[in-house]
Order: structure tokens, then sequence, then C-alpha cells
């Protein structure tokens, strides 16, 4: 039986071609919102570093009526380091939106987002977006669209998709690429006419798959998933258990409240019926990939394992002589319960307590961005830490070392197109295809995962910052041999107190300085990078030494360049192996691991 009021949607797409904005349009015109509220943009993005970066975390519902139809909307996000939100977003849907901007065309997250979804099945209707663009070239991104169903062997069906001409910001959709359309009409009828309704088999016993999972600080953890059959009602009693651990015995657990999706709301229900997406709270450690049952009927349902991690990096306590001063979560216990608790609602994200050390603590992650968001959530919550350097993980397969291997896609001007691929090449990448686009070229190559760590800010240098890249994880592939990390030097601080202009003045003329005058430094840390490959220690505390034959104003007034302000990204990517990053609610620090110049040298000269 199906529930013909009823329709669950997600809306895939690479990072930035406008799902967000397209979910505001289809709220508004939905009747969402009352006639004179004031709505901010990108609604469905609450989250400060969302707002902030204008990309999509973390997997949000929403519930839009359109007619007497409920279309439950899932907004997923696009950037490759959340692909375990994406995954198991479809599991709670019976069709999918892909969204492709009308300039760009498919990108690397397209395909990853796209291949998950004909793998299950689904029908998807396709909308090129932002057809609004001066530079939009619609009917060859309706060729590349096609293109991509078929390299992802699409049945008939798939490939006879429904294909939309939208302006998410206009909130406009038409069927023709040569028409505007008036309002987002034709993207509702299709969803209805397109995607079926969910099968709800509401006399059956209750079964329910866990796809996502949100935190709350009064009720613990909320499940959030589609209701395959039966009904549930509040209080409930229910089974808890898992396909992939049959030899665990079913827990325990009542459906203590329970919500469905109404607009942007949760709205409190006594019961729900099969084919709803729902929310329910009072199972304490419930995770993702667990099946909530029937007592009497207790049957798990399949479930894709999430991807393992791919890069790791290890945060520590801080043990800088700063250490204390900023922070105002600093010893492990906090940093530990802190980072085991971002597990709860991050399924890809694996942390292990480091062998012999009880201050450090191994996070892995599908990706560098992900790692630093978590880092700079923390950095604002009030924590003090150390991280290392990322550095992938390896795997054994068929008795040989193998390492991740990325899908890289990169569209540049064509007059830096050689400076890209001789850099990419030296990080033991391979060139696969090479397409022009206007007076662009679009270039993808298989490249180690570790090869780009790094490579961003060197990109952004090579390209005058016109440059895009994207990346996502292809597959594992044998070890390519070593890749040398960074060609630059450090600059380090010679003694611990506070920078002056004349120590600053003569340490500028040997590279760029990160610090201006009147900063705490302290022995060992990273004040500037220089050219050559080897480190260099310099006292920028060093104050100008006064005679009686000379006074202290009779030399030119000392000019400073402006020191070099560096994200928390491109700290990340400037660390060397031997260098840490010490992470403060107020400041960034590198430095070495370390601190004393003696005891590093001796390290230094001892490993050779």
């Amino acid at each position: 039986m199906q529930d013909q009021n009823l329709r669950n949607i997600a809306i895939i797409a690479h990072v930035d071609h406008g799902k967000t904005t397209l979910v505001d349009e289809m709220l508004k015109q939905g009747g969402v919102y009352r006639e004179n509220q004031e709505v901010a943009d990108r609604v469905m993005d609450s989250n400060d570093l969302e707002r902030e970066r204008g990309i999509t975390i973390l997997a949000k519902n929403t519930a839009i009526r359109y007619g007497d139809v409920k279309i439950n909307v899932v907004d997923t996000p696009g950037h490759a380091d959340f692909g375990g939100e994406v995954e198991r977003i479809l599991k709670m849907v019976n069709g999918v939106i892909l969204l492709v901007d009308a300039a760009e065309g498919p990108m690397p997250q397209t395909r990853f987002v796209l291949s998950k979804a004909l793998e299950m099945g689904h029908r998807v209707i396709v909308v090129v977006n932002k057809i609004d663009r001066p530079d939009q070239r619609i009917h060859e991104v309706i060729d590349e669209v096609l293109e991509l169903l078929m390299d992802l062997n699409a049945t008939d069906e798939q490939l006879d998709s429904p294909m939309l001409f939208c302006s998410g910001r206009q909130g406009t959709a038409s069927y023709s690429p040569d028409t505007v359309g008036t309002d987002l009409k034709p993207l509702f009828e299709t969803i209805l006419d397109y995607i079926p309704a969910p099968q709800a088999n509401a006399e059956e016993p209750f079964q329910m798959l866990v796809s996502s999972i949100d935190y709350n600080e009064f009720v613990g953890r909320i499940a959030i998933g589609r209701i395959e059959r039966g009904s549930l009602k509040q209080n409930q009693e229910i089974a808890v258990c898992n396909y992939h651990t049959p030899d665990v015995p079913a827990k325990k657990a009542k459906a203590v409240s329970l919500y469905q999706f109404e607009g942007l709301n949760r709205v409190q229900v006594t019961e729900a019926t099969a084919g709803n997406i729902v929310a329910l709270s009072g199972i304490g450690d419930v995770t993702i990939g667990d099946t909530l049952c029937d007592p009497n009927a207790v049957e798990p349902v399949e479930f894709v394992q999430i991807s393992a991690p791919t890069i790791e990096m290890t945060f520590s306590v801080n043990d800088s002589p700063f250490a204390g001063q900023e922070g105002k979560f600093v010893t492990s216990r906090q940093i530990r319960e802190r980072l085991f608790k971002e597990t709860m609602k991050d399924v890809s994200l694996r942390v292990t307590e480091e062998e012999g050390s009880t201050d450090a603590f191994k996070v892995a992650g599908r990706g560098e961005m992900s790692l630093s968001i978590l880092i700079e959530t923390m950095r604002r919550e009030g924590y003090e830490f150390q991280v290392s350097p990322p550095r992938v993980l390896y795997k054994e397969i068929d008795g040989k070392k193998c390492e991740p291997i990325e899908r890289l896609v990169v569209d540049v001007p064509q007059e830096n197109v050689g400076a890209v691929i001789e850099k990419i090449g030296q990080r033991k990448g391979d060139m696969l295809e090479m397409t022009p686009v206007g007076n662009r070229m679009k270039i993808e190559f298989l490249v180690p995962s570790r090869g780009l760590f790094g490579y961003r800010n060197e990109f952004m240098t090579d390209t005058k910052g016109e440059g895009i890249m994207a990346s996502v994880f292809d597959s594992y592939a044998p070890y390519k041999g070593e890749i040398s990390r960074r060609s630059l030097g450090s600059m380090i601080a010679f003694e611990t107190g506070e920078s002056v202009t004349y120590g600053l003045f003569n340490a500028q003329e040997r590279g760029t300085l990160f610090i201006g005058a009147g900063v705490k430094v302290y022995e060992g840390m990273v004040i500037g990078v220089q050219p050559k490959s080897d480190d260099m220690t310099v006292n920028v505390c060093k104050k100008k030494q006064l005679t009686n034959t000379r006074a202290s104003g009779s030399d030119d007034a000392l000019r400073l360049t402006t020191p070099r302000q560096m994200s928390l990204e491109q700290c990340l990517e400037f660390l060397a192996d031997d260098e840490l990053l010490e992470v403060t609610p107020e400041n960034l620090r590198i430095r070495k691991a370390i601190l004393n110049h003696g005891e590093r040298m001796k390290s230094l000269h001892g490993k050779k």
C-alpha cells in the first residue's frame, strides 16, 4: 500500500551548486512562512560555521506542503568530506533531485552522490540550476549529465529522467532550457508525478532504520529515520538491533518522545505510520545503522557500512609554555569527552586513545575539511589543545602497502594549465582527461591523498586565485613512493619573550613573518617562513644595544612589512612533520614538537 499524500526526496549536488538556496525558495513557495515573516538566507544552514563558509556540513530535514501532499526534503552536504552523511540519507528517501550548476556542469561530488543514488535504484529528477548566470552553458551541461548517467550504468528509466531548468535564487523553474519560469510549480508537479510515494504497510510489525543522528543536551541522542513498516506510538516498547552485529542480542528501549517534520520545525506527535520520516528520543546509545523494531519481530534492516576514514591527526593536551592561559577546557579528560561526544553525531569520525599516552588521541576522518571544522568548532567552544599534521591511513591489500587515491577535478584558465599539470605530476598524480570549457580548461587527475596536503595554497597562487579544485575519494592503490611535502623552511623563535621591532626587522629580510611587534613568543615557536629548505632560528626579542654614544632615537624609524595572517586550513597545510599546531580560542600558533634548540638538533642528528 502506498501513502499518496507523502513524498520523501533528497537534494544531492556538488558543493556550492545551490541546494540550500533552492530549498529556501521551496519553503517560501510551499507556504511554510507567514506572509510578513522575516527569513534569513540559506535558512537550512543553521550552524555558524556553515553560514560563514557558505557550505552545508550536516544533512538537514524539512517538510513542505504542496496541496494535500507533504514533501519531506533532506538537504545533503555537497562537500566530499561529509560523504558519510550522504550515503545514509539516501536510505530514507524514494527519489532524488540532482542539482547541477549551469556553468560548472557535473563535478566530482556530483558523480559520487549520483552513483550512490543510482545503486539504490532511486528515481532522479535532474535540475540544471543557476540558469541566470552570465556564463551559463545549459545545452553542453545537459549533454555532460547524460554522459555521466551513461558512465554510471544508469538504467533506461534513469536515463529518461525528467530535466528541469531552475534559478534557485529567483525561485523559478521551467520545462524548457530556453524559457524562464515564473515560480517553482513545475518542480513541485514533477516531484508528485515522478517520485513514487513510500510503501506503507501499516498493518505489519514496526520497523525503522536509523539513518541520521542529532544530539541535544536535554534529551541526549535523537534518532532520525523513515518508518519502513508498521506504526510507532509514543512510549511504545521497542527493540534495538544491528545488521552487522547479528550475535549481539537486541536491546530493549522506549520511544519517549516522537516528532515529525513540519516546515523547519519538529512537531511532537503521539503516533506515526510507515513511510513517514520521524525523529525520536529516549534511546541512550542508539547509532546510525541500528534498526528499531517491534520486540516480537526483531529483524534488522540491511545497511551499507560507512566507508572507513582515510586521514588521521593526533589531538593532544597543549604543553607549550603558554598552556592554559586562554582556553576554558584544557585537560585530557575534557578533550577526550568532547571528541567522543563528536563521534555520537559524526559516524565517519573515529577516535582512539594513543598507546602509551593518556594525553593524546588519534582522530580519523574522511578529509582535512571535516577535521578542520571539528578543530574550529572545539576552539570556539573554549577548548585548548594541539594537533599534529594530517597523515593518511594506509591499508594492506594482497600483501601490498596501499594508499588512498583522490579523483581531483580542476577548472583553470588556459594560461595556468602547464603550472598545474607540473605541480600535480610532482605529487605523483596521473592525468585522466582534459576538456576545454570556453577559455578555461577542465582537467581530471588521480592523485594520492597525501599529495594534496598543502597544495590548495600553491594552486591558488599558480592560478592567480581563479582556479577551482574539487576532489573526492576514489580508491586504494599501491603506494606511489615519497612525495616532498614542503620546500620552504621555518623561522623559529630563539627565546621566550615579546617580539620587538628591532629583532623583527632583522628577521624579515630573510623571509616572510607571521607575527608583528608586541606579540608574545616562546622558544621553538614558528614565527615565519624562509625560502631555503632548512629551518632557521632567529631572535625576534632582541633589543637594540644602547651605548653612551648612540641614543635610541638616532637611527631612522624601522619599517616592518605586514605579517602574513594564516587561517586554520593554511596552518594545517603549512605544518612540517616535526611541527604541531597549538589551537586556543584566541590564537593559532605553529610550533616545533621539540621546543629546545639543542635537543632538536640532537634528535635531528641522532636520526641521521
